[in-house]
C-alpha cells in the first residue's frame, strides 16, 4: 500500500467510540479555544477585506462562516473560517520538531461537515484526524522542512484533504485521490514569516486547508491524483530530498496512540518562540516591581531562529501587526511597559506608543549556543535586566504557560475564550456556546446546527 492509503484507512475508520475520552476532551478544548481565537478576530480590517473577498466569489451555500453567518461553499467557508482562527496568531501550538497550528485545520471538518450533512460525533472524530496527522507529520523529518526554509503549510497540504474526506463520505480510493491532488500543489516557501511580514502570514496554512477542502470534493466526483504522492518518483521524500523522513513515525500508532493531548495552548496572541522570553520579563517585573522608566537594558537569551528572524532590523522598527507579533523586541517591550501582552496590543494606535518605542531601543536579543543546542525540545530563554539603579535580576523560562508541561485548565480555557469572544459576542451566548461545546458527542447534533451558535 502507499503511504496515503494507510492514512486514508485510519481516516475513513476513526469512529468516535474508538476515540477515547482523554482525546475528545481535548478536542473540544482546542475547538472551544479556536472559537474564541476566530470571534476575536471577526472585526480586524484583515479579516473584513477577506470577508468582502469570499462574498464576491459566491458559490453554494453549503457551509457557515464565523461570525458573520454567511452561507457560501465548503472550500470558501474553510478558507474564511481558518483565516478567522489564525488572524491573531493565538491559536495553538506544537513544536517538538517542526512548528504548526492544528488548529487550523479544524475549518475542513466544520465546512465538509456541514455540507455532507454530518453529526458533531463526526466533527470530534475530524478534528482527531487532523491533529494526529499534522502532527505526526511534524515529527517526521529531521531536520523539520522550517529548518530548510518550508512554511508548515506545506505538511498541511497532506492532512487537510483526509479530513474533508472522511467528513464528505469518500471511498478509500477517491480519498487517496485527494490526498494526491492536495499533495502535488501547495508547497509554501518559509519567506512568508521572513522579514517584515504582511497578511500571507496568516494566510498560507488556511489556504493549504481550502486546498484539501477543494481536492476532497474534486475526488468525489472520481477526479484522480498520484497514489504514491509522498514516496514516489519525484514525491515528496524525493523533492525534499534535504531532511530525512520517517514513514514509521508518520503512520506509529494511528488510531491507538494519540498526539492530540501533547499539542499546546498559546498564553500570548504571538509567535510561539516569543512565549518563554515574555513569561521571564514579566516575571521579574512583577517580582521587582519594574516599571519602564526604572528599565536602563533588557538583555534576552533566545535560539538562535528568535535572535535571526524573530529579531531581525524590522523588528525593532515594526509598522504591522503581523511583524509586531513576530517581533522578539516588541513583544518584550509591550511586557515590560503594560504588564501583559494581548490581542490589543497589536493595536494601531498601539503600535505608535512612544513608550514601548523608547523600551525597544533599550532590548538586546542574542542567540544563545547552550539554549540552541536544546532546541526544539526545549525553547529555554533567559532574560535578565538592568535598571537604572545598576541592579541586575534574571529570570529562565523553560515551558510556557499552555505547554503539556505548563498545561491550561478547563478555567483558563474558558477564561481566553471569554476575553477573545466578550467584544463581539454576548454573555448569554458566550454560555451557549460554551456549554455546547464542552457537551459534544454527548447527543446528537448536526454540523449547521451547531454553527448557528457562533453567528452574532
Amino acid at each position: 500500500m502507499s503511504i496515503t492509503q494507510d492514512m486514508a484507512r485510519f481516516a475513513l475508520n476513526l469512529q468516535y467510540d474508538a476515540i477515547p475520552e482523554t482525546a475528545r476532551k481535548e478536542a473540544r478544548r482546542f475547538l472551544l479555544d479556536s472559537f474564541g481565537c476566530a470571534l476575536a478576530a471577526v472585526n480586524n480590517e484583515d479579516m473584513r477585506a477577506a470577508h468582502r473577498y469570499i462574498v464576491k466569489l459566491g458559490g453554494v451555500p453549503d457551509a457557515t462562516v464565523i461570525g458573520s453567518g454567511l452561507r457560501t461553499n465548503a472550500p470558501n467557508a474553510a478558507l474564511m473560517n481558518s483565516l478567522l482562527i489564525r488572524a491573531i496568531d493565538y491559536n495553538d501550538i506544537y513544536w517538538k520538531q517542526d512548528p504548526s497550528h492544528p488548529s487550523d485545520i479544524i475549518p475542513a471538518a466544520l465546512a465538509a461537515g456541514e455540507k455532507a450533512g454530518r453529526d458533531v460525533r463526526d466533527l470530534i472524530a475530524g478534528i482527531l484526524i487532523a491533529y494526529e496527522l499534522e502532527m505526526r507529520w511534524c515529527l517526521a523529518a529531521t531536520p523539520g522542512v522550517r529548518e530548510v526554509g518550508w512554511h508548515h503549510a506545506t505538511l498541511t497540504q497532506f492532512v487537510s484533504p483526509f479530513v474533508a474526506a472522511r467528513m464528505l463520505g469518500l471511498t478509500e480510493a477517491q480519498t487517496v485521490a485527494a490526498a494526491g491532488i492536495s499533495g502535488s500543489s501547495h508547497f509554501t516557501l518559509g519567506g512568508v514569516v521572513a522579514g517584515h511580514l504582511t497578511n500571507m502570514k496568516n494566510t498560507a496554512d488556511p489556504m493549504a486547508t481550502e486546498a484539501g477542502v477543494a481536492a476532497a470534493l474534486l475526488a468525489a466526483e472520481n477526479y484522480t491524483g498520484p497514489a504514491e504522492v509522498i514516496e514516489g518518483k519525484e514525491g515528496l521524500y524525493h523533492v525534499l530530498h534535504n531532511v530525512q523522513w520517517s514513514t514509521d513515525t508518520l503512520l506509529r500508532g494511528l488510531g491507538s496512540e494519540w498526539l492530540i493531548n501533547e499539542c499546546g495552548y498559546k498564553p500570548f496572541p504571538t509567535e510561539a518562540l516569543t512565549h518563554q522570553p515574555i513569561s521571564a520579563a514579566l516575571q521579574l517585573r512583577e517580582e521587582h516591581h519594574l516599571t519602564d522608566d526604572l528599565i536602563s537594558n533588557v538583555l534576552v537569551k533566545t535560539t538562535k531562529r528568535g535572535a535571526d528572524i524573530l529579531s531581525d532590523p524590522s523588528k525593532y522598527k515594526p509598522t504591522t501587526k503581523e511583524t509586531a507579533d513576530h517581533s522578539l523586541p516588541y513583544c518584550i517591550a509591550a511586557a515590560l511597559v503594560d504588564g501583559h501582552v494581548l490581542p490589543s496590543s497589536f493595536d494601531e494606535e498601539k503600535l505608535k506608543d512612544p513608550r514601548i518605542w523608547s523600551m525597544l531601543g533599550k532590548i538586546t536579543v542574542v542567540a544563545d549556543p547552550e539554549i540552541d543546542a536544546m532546541f526544539p525540545g526545549v525553547k529555554r530563554a533567559i532574560v535578565s535586566i538592568t535598571t537604572v539603579a545598576g541592579q541586575v535580576y534574571t529570570a529562565q523560562v523553560d515551558n510556557a504557560k499552555g505547554s503539556p508541561e505548563n498545561p491550561m485548565s478547563d478555567e483558563e480555557v474558558i477564561d481566553k475564550f471569554t476575553a477573545n469572544a466578550e467584544g463581539v459576542m454576548g454573555a448569554e451566548q458566550r454560555a451557549r456556546l460554551i456549554d455546547a461545546t464542552w457537551a459534544l458527542g454527548s447527543r446528537p447534533l448536526p454540523i449547521n446546527e451547531f454553527m448557528q451558535l457562533l453567528v452574532i
